[in-house]
């Protein structure tokens, strides 16, 4: 029987956003399932990867189509090809809540670009190796909010909504030439991001443990069983599908 160490044992798993908070917290999964990782982020990529067996560090904007192509070039170089992706590199936390009148255009754009566009290139980027290893397994970061229609972050909520489509006529294109895309949905997370933000963890923390069927704060290792689960053997069956991981406050 395949132990949990082992399961990934092979593969190589690039983390977009995956210095901190969620994204490091599945990079270790990952590699703890026996995955090689690559952390793809702004800042601290390298460092990051430097804690995991083989693992690499890259500094990437995922919303730039010519970093992404960099990240694809260097992953193969140095891991010989792509098995997973994990697309998670996105923005939350900086944004200031307010009615959907007061954001800026070009507010709005950044955010389509960093958490919607990114995921576009980063598949289109990435699809062509896993066709040419038999397959692979693409996870899409959600959110719980488009779900429950939370209010003033507009632009954030419908990004997040848009993931969830994206998934699921991604899978329908791609069943085929068994790249399995699935989402997983995270609820409020306690993140390096958030708490950073003393403002977000004030209007929201304590309301999102309220609401929950498990009372507590959700961290990001909350989410990692999962994305691991989704990327592995037994999930050989499951595409196009969306995991809410939020302490039952949603039940989709």
């Amino acid at each position: 029987m395949m132990q949990p160490d082992s399961m990934l044992e092979g593969q190589v798993a690039i983390v977009t956003g995956g210095s901190q908070g969620i994204g490091r917290a599945i990079a270790g999964g990952l590699a703890a399932a026996g995955a090689r990782i690559v952390v793809a982020d702004l800042q601290g990529a390298e460092e990051a990867a430097a804690v995991y067996p083989g693992g690499v560090g890259l500094t990437v904007d995922v919303s730039s189509e010519t970093d992404v192509a960099r990240m694809v070039e260097g992953t193969v170089e140095q891991c010989g090809g792509v098995d997973i992706l994990i697309n998670n590199a996105g923005l939350y936390a900086s944004l200031p809540m307010r009615p959907f009148e007061e954001i800026p255009v070009y507010e709005w754009r950044q955010v389509m670009d960093v958490n919607v566009l990114s995921m576009f290139l980063c598949c289109r980027a990435v699809v062509p190796l896993m066709k040419d290893r038999g397959g692979g397994r693409i996870v899409n970061i959600s959110s719980g909010t488009p779900f429950r229609g939370v209010p003033f972050l507009l632009h954030y909520v419908t990004s997040k909504g848009a993931i969830v489509a994206f998934t699921r006529s991604l899978a329908k294109e791609l069943g085929a030439a068994g790249v399995f895309v699935n989402c997983v949905a995270p609820g409020f997370t306690i993140s390096d991001g958030v708490k950073a933000q003393p403002e977000v963890l004030e209007a929201l923390a304590e309301v999102s443990v309220s609401a929950r069927t498990l009372k507590r704060d959700q961290l990001p290792e909350d989410v990692v069983g999962a994305v691991v689960f989704l990327c592995g053997p037994g999930s050989e069956f499951i595409t196009g599908q969306t995991m809410v991981i939020d302490g039952g406050q949603f039940f989709h």
